[in-house]
């Protein structure tokens, strides 16, 4: 569950081949449970807010959410595009953006500003956000987290062309409540390489960090393994790092499920109840640990009854990986 936080500052939503691997097999991977910041880049560029001081975009009546395709017949690709062809432009420009699955053409009077013609809107290529590491493989610097995928801003699955790790820290948390999900409130250090991503899949993001983290490996444990009953879910939910929290596995549903939701679970643990009331966004990711094994990690909350949510099984985040 990534929540994404436009430009600044994001909140993730609660975000290695073993499709052989034989029943409890004894492959190890360290189950992490930090917070660590997300930033994946697209090849969309995006309105995500005016300017209040340069109307000309929002008067000439572009929308927070269009996607800009070109101007004056430039093809954009990235904000540095945009600046290039407001520079080359003499006068008005034509925009073409993509509106609801159409494209729409707009005449623009740029504002002209001592940095050079500007539309006034704010962009956005990509998503950038915080969640919860689920594995780490020592060996080979291997990661994932989320156990969902990452969305564009129309709700489809981000075609990323790039993607960078940095580090990430728990502020507030705001508890959740029924019909309204908590949220863990962070920020994101962009001033810190800790790896890069690879891949956002359905199942989860996955890539490479550079050995950052250590903590005790433990077996990977695949559906056949999972059983209703007592597990715990490792999460950071404040800044003493990680800690494991009392769960209960309430249903399991089939290994062959692609969307997440491979378990039903629910929080147990007093203290994990007390400081956020139970699953919140920012926890996707966080490992589920039962019986000495790595099995899943959390992925969604239900609105209605927060302590509740689902987890993906690990073994559906590998396949996604491999």
């Amino acid at each position: 569950m990534l929540k994404r936080i436009a430009n600044r500052l994001f909140i993730s939503f609660a975000f290695f081949v073993v499709c052989a691997v034989p029943v409890c097999a004894a492959q190890t991977l360290v189950p992490v449970g930090e917070v660590i910041g997300l930033e994946l880049r697209g090849d969309a560029v995006t309105v995500s807010a005016f300017d209040q001081a340069l109307p000309a975009g929002k008067d000439a009546g572009l929308r927070i959410g269009d996607e800009i395709l070109a101007i004056d017949g430039y093809t954009i690709d990235s904000a540095a595009d945009i600046r290039h062809a407001l520079n080359r432009a003499d006068g008005d420009v034509d925009v073409v953006v993509s509106r609801d699955g159409r494209e729409t053409a707009l005449r623009v009077e740029p504002d002209v500003t001592p940095d050079g013609p500007r539309l006034g809107v704010y962009l956005r290529q990509g998503v950038t956000g915080i969640g919860t590491v689920t594995f780490y493989d020592p060996a080979t610097g291997a990661f994932g987290t989320l156990g969902h995928g990452v969305n564009d801003p129309k709700g489809n699955l981000l075609a990323m062309t790039a993607g960078n790790v940095y580090p990430a820290g728990v502020a507030a948390i705001d508890r959740g409540q029924a019909g309204r999900p908590g949220q863990l409130r962070g920020s994101l250090a962009n001033d810190r390489l800790l790896g890069t991503i690879s891949k956002n899949t359905e199942q989860g993001v996955f890539g490479q960090l550079h050995g950052i983290f250590g903590g005790e490996a433990i077996p990977v444990g695949t559906s056949d393994c999972v059983t209703a009953g007592a597990a715990t879910i490792r999460s950071t939910v404040d800044g003493s790092g990680p800690r494991d929290y009392s769960v209960e596995i309430l249903k399991i549903y089939p290994e062959t499920r692609a969307d997440g939701r491979n378990l039903l679970l629910r929080v147990t643990d007093p203290q994990l109840l007390q400081a956020t009331g139970g699953i919140v966004q920012g926890m996707s990711g966080s490992p589920i640990i039962q019986n000495g094994k790595l099995i899943g990690a959390v992925t969604h909350v239900l609105v209605n009854e927060p302590t509740t949510g689902y987890g993906i099984f690990i073994e559906n985040m590998l396949d996604a990986a491999s």
